[in-house]
């Protein structure tokens, strides 16, 4: 059970709530559970089952797909009044979890009962749209990223991260392993990826940082 202050700040962060009628509220004051978890912590792991969903209010979660050779590809992240589709279909079709979740960046999360949520779903018209605006969501995200490693070379595909995650600067502080795991690839591949970049001019690359020297050049290798 949440206190009534916990519920005040929920109500800010989560849209839905706002919407939602007292019948609801009540229920989910009852239900649910406040929690911090920390940076690292692994909200579920592969074949994990599923007994609850979270609701972020702050902090980041990464989900990810681990392969049979250990390679990691990115699904999606979820913030402040998301959550996690996986979590949520693993419950509807009471199925275990399918991936990892991890929390990136230390979160603060409202816990929602397996049973509670899917008791909701059946019987509020607003928390059901809200669950499948979610899916919809998320599904057009994972469908963009099935699309990128089917049909984009992986040397294109590295040169739109870059081109995004340096938006605001031309510095990222990233690791080689660190953006095979966003990309879906080895550490070797992306390493010699960013020789050829760095042979070009495109970006200087030192033990954890990447420096972009020409953005415009980038660019256009993202587009090819």
């Amino acid at each position: 059970m949440i206190t009534q202050q916990q519920l005040e700040r929920l109500i800010q962060a989560l849209p839905i709530l706002s919407h939602a009628d007292a019948s609801l509220l009540r229920e989910f004051q009852q239900a649910a559970s406040f929690m911090r978890i920390p940076e690292g912590h692994d909200v579920f792991v592969e074949g994990d089952r599923v007994d609850s969903i979270a609701l972020l209010i702050s902090g980041v979660v990464r989900v990810y797909k681990i392969g049979e050779t250990g390679r990691e590809i990115t699904l999606y992240r979820f913030g402040n009044g998301e959550s996690c589709i996986l979590t949520a279909n693993a419950i509807l079709s009471q199925q275990n979890f399918p991936a990892v979740a991890t929390v990136e960046k230390a979160a603060e999360a409202v816990m929602i009962p397996a049973e509670a949520f899917r008791n909701w779903v059946r019987r509020y018209d607003l928390w059901r749209e809200f669950v499948f605006e979610l899916l919809s969501q998320r599904l057009a995200s994972v469908m963009a990223i099935v699309e990128e490693v089917a049909f984009r070379r992986m040397d294109v595909r590295l040169a739109a991260f870059l081109v995004e995650r340096t938006r605001t600067s031309s510095q990222i502080h990233i690791t080689h392993q660190e953006i095979a795991s966003e990309l879906g690839s080895s550490r070797e591949v992306i390493s010699r990826l960013l020789e050829d970049f760095s042979a070009q001019s495109l970006l200087h690359s030192t033990r954890g940082t990447i420096e972009v020297l020409d953005p415009e050049a980038l660019q256009a290798r993202s587009s090819m």
